[in-house]
């Protein structure tokens, strides 16, 4: 049973709800590397403090990233994936000084509830095809 301390209470719900989630580059090997790794994670912990998520564990490695997280129940995984996914490819892409490809990069995101593809664009400049 979870102490007291780790439940999450709002005015009329009390939960506990808990995530694994590993994104992972679908066309690509190891990029994430060096200063993109490192905006990256700023970029995932930015987005989760804004929306009162709390990042139990998060490990960067070079070809993926583990995400275990603690979050509130008027968020869906997938709003949170959505967010998260979202924010961290625009600044990707701002930060990427080449035009996207014509052919679509995608990412695979895979956690405890499934699997989904979710865009991923500016892979070109950091060594993918």
């Amino acid at each position: 049973m979870a102490q007291r301390n780790d439940l999450h209470h709002d005015r009329h719900t009390v939960s506990l709800l808990a995530d694994h989630m590993v994104f992972s580059p679908k066309y690509c090997g190891k990029i994430l590397t060096g200063d993109v790794a490192l905006v990256t994670e700023g970029t995932i912990r930015k987005t989760c403090k804004e929306m009162d998520i709390q990042i139990i564990d998060m490990a960067v490695n070079t070809d993926h990233v583990h995400l275990f997280i603690k979050y509130p129940p008027k968020y869906s995984i997938s709003y949170i994936t959505n967010r998260v996914k979202g924010r961290s490819s625009r600044v990707l892409r701002k930060q990427s000084a080449q035009k996207r490809i014509s052919t679509p990069e995608r990412v695979v995101r895979r956690s405890s509830m499934g699997t989904k593809l979710l865009p991923w664009i500016g892979w070109t400049r950091m060594g993918c095809r």
